[in-house]
């Protein structure tokens, strides 16, 4: 497909529309991303990524779209999630995300509750999961399918459509009508409704945050125009690796935001399986991560380190016994190095941490973010020591990611930093709860205004649902969700998700969910790591066949508890795990145990194994 140049139209607001296109115009030829085709990296230059967003566009406006309508999205990261969103944007379209996970019924209900117009699926599998809910989803007139293998020929749906036939139409739609999508985009204002991004559905069914054009606009002016996070700020210069789901605030953030904004160069991961090749194949300069990957990542250093030849093994260990000081150094001075652990880091790159970081694919990362959930400090420490600037960051959905940061020179290990500029943050004398108010405030729950109101008051203020408290009046901690704070028989408020991060630290443990609400005391369901500990078990010519075989082990007990028994050391007598039984099986979002985003379903992982907590305390 040829490349048009971007057409100047009249000064409108700015949005990510505006700011693709007025890039596309300035450095045409300029790659913003890279995508694998069959085993190759792939450039999409500026010029291409507009010409396919603006073709998108302009079909959306031939099929009917409307101001306000929303179109979805059901796919990986790849290309055709960015051309469809901006597309979207650019006809006033709202983009609706769906998580690739998502099974047929979350899939209906996602479709039906947004109204959904029209569907962008990946392949067969997610046309599948859409034609067996569809009559399910009165709203929905068309599915287009980007990748047509194993669906064109066979399936006769006349609300099929594939990709390349959305551009031709569009194709067709701007040579007829060159200055209906200018126009259209030339019409949008701030407040008009961008995205519905749905709530990961831990308490209920999932609600559609509104975030608008101006809330978006305010998230680029403080994460990537402010240098809210990286300093010096984002730029053209800077590449990240998208992997985690697109429909999720973050990653949308680190993705669309910062490519659009900054230029950044977004390099697609071919899946989530393939993230630890991929990220040694472009060694990003930005990387975001959820705990999870930062604890995977570890537990696969520690896998390799006990699987290597013991001179190797003894080297490994040796400088990560130091790597382990610099750590302690850098969470003292707030991630500034002395001249000590200059000296110290400078002798472990040349032996050990460069190759290390090579590997891990963080060789040139000059900024790490975690967030979306809770992590254990002694994680980020072990990044700090290897020489990457780790950061804990925070915001949720409604406040379209934007609340606190910890600052490159201003870390503080077990917060989530400061505000950032532009943010009010409060926290409730009576409840702990925090409170943020700034022009990133989301309008409000899709189709729902009594829980709107729960959450945002009329002053502007919200609730976030989350316990906290300041240190040092600077940063501020959080300790749990208000929802999931434990009462014991006793009357003392404990916090599961502290102990629960503790023991996730250990490259052993995978799951912990701690229970004990108005329980005379707290036990715990523990998931292993079977990788590691599969590893570990090998290594002790330890037999087993099944995950649920190798968690049986009483070896595998032995190990654990020695987790739990170190993890108890750090806890007020109230706080400490008196038992523990292992999960069968490894959780699953299909199985309705994790949100999408890998976060447990409390109630429903406590309801499903009722027999092993009741088991717990009937002893």
């Amino acid at each position: 497909m040829t490349a048009t140049p971007a057409t100047p139209v009249a000064a409108t607001l700015t949005s990510l529309v505006t700011r693709v296109r007025d890039r596309a115009a300035a450095t045409p030829d300029a790659v913003a991303m890279r995508h694998k085709d069959l085993g190759i990296w792939k450039e999409v230059t500026w010029a291409a990524y507009w010409e396919r967003a603006e073709l998108v566009g302009h079909a959306l406006l031939a099929l009917g779209v409307e101001p306000g309508d929303r179109v979805a999205v059901h796919a990986e990261n790849r290309p055709e999630w960015l051309y469809g969103d901006l597309g979207t944007l650019a006809a006033r379209g709202v983009t609706v995300g769906l998580y690739p996970t998502n099974p047929p019924a979350e899939v209906a209900y996602l479709l039906a509750d947004s109204g959904a117009k029209i569907l962008i699926a990946e392949d067969q599998e997610q046309v599948d999961k859409a034609l067996a809910v569809i009559g399910e989803c009165p709203e929905l007139r068309h599915v287009v399918y980007v990748e047509p293998r194993g669906i064109r020929g066979r399936y006769t749906d006349p609300r099929l459509m594939p990709w390349e036939e959305l551009l031709a139409l569009g194709a067709g739609h701007r040579e007829r009508d060159p200055g209906a999508l200018d126009a259209r985009t030339a019409g949008a204002g701030p407040g008009d409704v961008a995205t519905l991004i749905y709530t990961s559905g831990t308490t209920g069914p999932p609600k559609g945050v509104m975030l608008t054009l101006g809330n978006i606009e305010f998230a680029v002016e403080t994460l990537v125009l402010g240098g809210g996070f990286a300093s010096p700020p984002p730029s053209p210069s800077d590449l990240t690796l998208s992997y985690l789901p697109l429909c999720h605030v973050a990653e949308r953030a680190f993705t669309v935001w910062f490519n659009a904004a900054a230029g950044v160069q977004v390099n697609f991961a071919e899946s989530i399986d393939t993230v630890q090749a991929n990220l040694r194949e472009v060694q990003p300069t930005i990387l975001f991560g959820v705990p999870r990957i930062w604890e995977k990542v570890l537990a696969q250093v520690d896998i390799r380190l006990e699987s290597a030849s013991p001179v190797k093994k003894a080297v490994g260990r040796f400088w990560l016994r130091v790597a382990d000081r610099i750590g302690d150094t850098l969470v003292r001075t707030g991630g500034t190095h002395t001249a000590a652990t200059r000296l110290l880091y400078a002798a472990g790159w040349v032996f050990c941490y460069r190759a290390l970081r090579e590997r891990l694919g963080m060789r040139r990362v000059r900024y790490a973010a975690s967030g979306a959930a809770p992590i254990a400090p002694d994680v980020l420490k072990f990044y700090m020591g290897l020489g990457i600037p780790m950061h804990e960051v925070y915001g949720m959905s409604e406040n379209t990611a934007i609340a606190t940061a910890n600052r490159p020179g201003r870390v503080r290990l077990g917060t989530v930093g400061e505000p950032h500029p532009g943010v009010e943050l409060r926290i409730d004398e009576a409840t702990g709860e925090i409170m943020t108010r700034h022009r990133g405030t989301f309008a409000g729950y899709w189709g729902r205004p009594r829980a709107t109101a729960d959450v945002l008051g009329p002053d502007g203020w919200l609730r976030t649902g989350d316990v906290g408290e300041w240190v040092d009046g600077t940063h501020v901690r959080i300790t749990d969700r208000m929802k999931d704070v434990i009462i014991t028989a006793g009357g003392k408020n404990v916090a599961p998700s502290e102990i629960e991060n503790a023991l996730k630290a250990s490259p052993y443990v995978k799951e912990a969910v701690v229970i004990g609400d108005r329980r005379p005391y707290l036990v715990a369901l523990i998931g292993i790591e079977p990788d590691t500990v599969g590893e570990w078990a090998r290594r002790r010519r330890i037999p087993y066949t099944t995950y649920r075989d190798l968690s049986g082990k009483p070896e595998t007990r032995a190990l654990v508890q020695g987790v739990v028994d170190e993890v108890n050391t750090r806890f007020a007598r109230a706080e400490q795990i008196k038992r523990f039984a292992f999960l069968p099986k490894e959780l699953d979002h299909q199985d309705g145990e994790l949100t999408a985003t890998q976060k447990v379903k409390r109630g429903a992982v406590a309801e499903l194994f009722e027999d092993l907590v009741e088991g717990m305390y009937a002893r």
